[in-house]
């Protein structure tokens, strides 16, 4: 029997799937050829062509991917409610999918997902990844409320005001522009950070920002509380030259948002940083993360209430789903944690501190 075209397209592209998979499962490999080699030249190439667009190319063509789907949904349903028997409709479909999921998956690992394996930003630095205890998490705990406490101070004093989207993306480029000269390894030109077309849906999916890998830019929800914009942008960017893991990239969005010379950063990144260090804290002992919390200034504790006030707003059925698919897909790409894996900056944090002595 003559195979089909597809059938061989099908069979091909797996086989590019395979070989994918095996090149990522050496890290030392993946450091050295692709996340400091062909991803630093390719993520800079999608960055210089989509930055000088205006709006997030990335967002029109997940508009356009969403489009698709619901209108194959519709034919499909179509052709049932014809009569084509269901079986026949998978036979004909079941093909076409497999080559649409294997080409999404080698763009997407070509294009990113392969840093997912990398050896990553503690390597880098030297750390130390070891089980922290109760300990290390209050004494992080209480430099974090006087980082926290001492920046809303200087902001609330000084009267300043929070930027504009233009304004704000280019401070994150700045604040880059410095770590490079400590970090020469966490360049970052040109940029690309562009607000999302569809921050309303992510506020209620529970999202303040995401990385496209398909066209290179970083998109913040501009619609989230202001405060927390800024260590948002430098956590995307942290993905954007090549940190996959969630863990990795709130780290690395600390190590620019702490080095900037702009308070507003300061503040943004302490303020999330506390969040996860407290949350942390509060499992193993909850009296004592409650007692850490009270101490946190009275603008501060404002500044947090319209945190809450903002995610009650948008709480929803949909989204604890669409936290637990993310999850899996985290799960899949080397975080078994899942959306926990947020929380584990705490460990890069301690590591950090135990090295340099400070934070």
């Amino acid at each position: 029997m003559k195979i089909s075209y597809r059938i061989k397209m099908a069979m091909l592209l797996l086989v590019i799937c395979v070989i994918i998979h095996v090149y990522s499962n050496d890290p030392d490999r993946v450091e050295e050829n692709y996340s400091n080699g062909f991803f630093m030249h390719l993520s800079g190439f999608l960055r210089k062509l989509t930055g000088p667009i205006p709006f997030s190319v990335g967002d029109l063509l997940y508009g356009l991917a969403a489009a698709w789907i619901i209108w194959k949904i519709i034919r499909l349903l179509v052709a049932k409610k014809k009569g084509t028997p269901y079986s026949s409709i998978v036979a004909a479909r079941s093909v076409k999918l497999l080559i649409v999921c294997s080409i999404i998956y080698i763009v997407f690992n070509i294009f990113w997902g392969v840093n997912y394996n990398r050896k990553g930003i503690a390597t880098q630095l030297g750390l130390v990844l070891n089980k922290y205890t109760s300990k290390e998490l209050g004494v992080v705990n209480c430099l974090l409320i006087d980082k926290i406490n001492l920046s809303k101070q200087v902001l609330v004093q000084q009267k300043q005001t929070y930027p504009d989207n233009r304004q704000l993306y280019n401070r994150v480029a700045e604040a880059y522009a410095l770590l490079v000269k400590q970090y020469p390894y966490l360049a970052y030109s040109p940029a690309s950070i562009k607000p999302s077309l569809w921050g309303w849906l992510g506020n209620y999916a529970g999202f303040t920002g995401y990385y496209n890998p398909f066209t290179g830019e970083a998109q913040i929800n501009s619609t989230i509380p202001r405060f927390l914009q800024p260590f948002v942008a430098c956590h995307e960017v942290g993905h954007q030259i090549g940190y996959a893991k969630e863990q990795e990239a709130n780290f690395v969005g600390y190590l620019a948002a702490s080095n900037s010379r702009d308070t507003l950063f300061h503040y943004s990144v302490y303020l999330e940083l506390f969040a996860y260090a407290n949350r942390n804290l509060y499992r193993t002992d909850s009296s004592q993360a409650k007692l850490y919390f009270k101490e946190l200034s009275p603008a501060v504790i404002n500044d947090l209430e319209e945190w809450r006030r903002f995610n009650r707003r948008h709480k929803n059925k949909a989204e604890p789903v669409i936290r637990w698919m993310y999850g899996k897909f985290l799960q899949g790409n080397r975080q078994p944690e899942g959306i926990l894996a947020y929380d584990q900056v705490t460990a890069f944090l301690i590591a950090y501190y135990k090295k340099f002595g400070k934070i």
